[in-house]
């Protein structure tokens, strides 16, 4: 019996349509906050589960019988090592014989303030005596095309990168090499750094970005503290801004290059080129209102 958390977040829900995908009528439980919500999963023969990090009663619940676990990371920063230490608790005392857990590319050589809860996790589970593996993912090429509406407006991307190179792949491939993890014998003790194959600069994804759209983009290069700031007048609390100006200028200088072809080895082919999961977006942006 396979249970992924995070189940109807947009990594969860990749990850189950790549398990039953790559092995139909595979057992596999849902755990989701909210159950109403994975509706369309139990439609589709998945057991589902409530989940709440914040409830560890829940967690008993969900996790009874499970035989491998995929935790998916928490979506609160600042608040994911207290919901996960709770996650970790709750597997080790149903009786869960593998977690495997999504991390952050380097993990505890990453120089990022992003990875700290990531790495703190990590050595939870080294402490927990569960066998485990480390899925260590590298930035997702949505993280950029979330903002296609508003660039698509003002022309323009808005960093602290300079020069320096992602290797983005979609969140599909990482939901699929999760999926095949889990679905493999013999999988404790393994760490995959997983990125992308072809490594990109903020300026080249503009360049991209202009050719597919068909309109003037560019890239504004801003100071760590400026970008910064201009996170916090698009809403997000000043410590969780900080924490992703500080990603943004850490991969400057390299903080999230990979070029391992790790991820694409796990999954046998090719990493999604930036350029396709671009169009895609660009598609969905021309039609939002």
């Amino acid at each position: 019996m396979i249970a992924v958390t995070g189940a109807t977040g947009q990594l969860g829900r990749l990850v189950i349509d790549s398990l039953l995908r790559l092995q139909p009528g595979v057992s596999i439980i849902a755990a989701a906050r909210d159950p109403a919500k994975a509706a369309d999963l139990k439609a589709r023969g998945v057991e589902v589960r409530q989940a709440d990090y914040d409830k560890p009663e829940t967690l008993a619940a969900a996790f009874k019988g499970v035989d491998k676990l995929l935790l998916i990371s928490a979506n609160e920063v600042g608040r994911r090592l207290p919901q996960h230490a709770t996650a970790i608790e709750a597997a080790t005392k149903a009786g869960v014989k593998f977690i495997a857990y999504t991390s952050i590319l380097n993990g505890e050589r990453s120089s990022l303030r992003l990875a700290e809860e990531h790495v703190a996790t990590e050595r939870l589970l080294a402490q927990s005596g569960i066998p485990y593996a480390l899925l260590r993912n590298g930035w997702y090429t949505e993280n950029e095309t979330a903002s296609l509406v508003g660039v698509l407006a003002h022309g323009a991307f808005i960093g602290a990168s300079g020069e320096g190179r992602y290797s983005w792949a979609s969140r599909e491939d990482y939901a699929e090499a999760a999926a095949r993890v889990m679905l493999a014998e013999d999988q404790a003790g393994r760490i995959y750094e997983l990125a992308g194959d072809a490594g990109m600069t903020m300026g080249e994804l503009a360049a991209e970005t202009s050719k597919l759209a068909g309109k003037p983009i560019v890239y504004a290069n801003l100071p760590e503290s400026d970008y910064a700031g201009a996170l916090r007048g698009f809403g997000l609390p000043a410590p969780v801004a900080d924490i992703f100006a500080d990603g943004r200028a850490k991969a400057a200088g390299g903080a999230l290059f990979n070029d391992s072809h790790t991820l694409s080895k796990l999954i046998g082919r090719p990493t999604t080129p930036v350029s396709e999961t671009l169009a895609a977006a660009l598609k969905a942006a021309a039609t939002h209102p």
